[in-house]
């Protein structure tokens, strides 16, 4: 294999993963660990990843940590593994519950499969989530909608919204972020969306973090909680074993959704 079509796999392998290993790319491409530290060097000095002690991340590509996307970008990134974790995910609420989502993609994606949940209440700061229970006929949840400023990415926030989420007792919170990282946690590139979504974990009395393998590494301005404040973590397939093992260190029980290579995009297998 030639070195440039080496340093492409090695591209796609950290795009897809979010965070790889030079030991496992190494046994992958059937080459030293120093080739494959020498092929990073490339890769890191062309600016399609970051070097980090032991392996490589997506996180150097030029994604600043106030960089916020709007939701259709978003939700047309990663679409299969968001769909497994939201069915994973689903399969944790209990009939006659309070829960909280917060806004995003992956946590409106776990909104259509709680339409047929009887006795649900929904308490949210997204539009787009309420949008979807609301269309859900006569079964509906009871949904509570959040006041606040709209983002890029159609999350209610500020004041208003923390507000009216302090008085509340929610029985779970599902948590969807912009990154998670073993140092900053689980974080957001909005300063507002950040306080909004800390005053939603208050609320529950356990929280469910939704991050689909690319979110590992990511780091956004403001942190949301550590770690050590997820209850639970439910992700996909793709997560690298140094994110399983951290994640598994702070306490949190780790779901992996998983998924299976079909066509030009991903299934669910279970």
């Amino acid at each position: 294999m030639l070195a440039a079509e080496r340093q492409a796999r090695i591209q796609r392998e950290v795009e897809h993963r979010g965070a790889v290993r030079v030991s496992e790319l190494a046994r992958l491409l059937n080459v030293s660990d120093m080739t494959i530290r020498r092929d990073l060097d490339t890769l890191a000095a062309q600016g399609g990843l970051a070097k980090v002690h032991g392996g490589a991340t997506v996180t150097g590509g030029g994604r600043p940590s106030t960089d916020e996307p709007g939701f259709e970008t978003k939700a047309a990134q990663q679409t299969a593994e968001k769909e497994a974790i939201a069915a994973a995910a689903a399969a944790l609420v209990r009939p006659g519950s309070a829960i909280g989502l917060s806004a995003g993609t992956t946590t409106w994606t776990l909104a259509h499969h709680l339409r047929d949940v009887p006795g649900l209440t929904v308490v949210t700061n997204s539009m787009r989530i309420a949008d979807v229970l609301h269309g859900a006929g006569a079964a509906a949840p009871n949904v509570v909608l959040t006041g606040g400023v709209r983002t890029p990415s159609d999350a209610l926030v500020g004041p208003v919204a923390v507000s009216s989420l302090r008085l509340l007792h929610l029985d779970l919170v599902f948590l969807g972020v912009h990154g998670m990282n073993a140092r900053a946690g689980f974080t957001t590139p909005n300063l507002h969306e950040a306080d909004t979504d800390q005053a939603l974990v208050a609320a529950g009395q356990r929280v469910v973090v939704l991050a689909d393998h690319t979110k590992w590494g990511i780091v956004g301005i403001s942190t949301i909680v550590p770690l050590d404040q997820a209850d639970v973590v439910v992700s996909d397939e793709g997560l690298s074993e140094e994110a399983r093992t951290m994640i598994g260190e702070s306490g949190a029980d780790l779901v992996i959704a998983p998924y299976r290579p079909a066509g030009d995009g991903y299934v669910r297998t279970g």
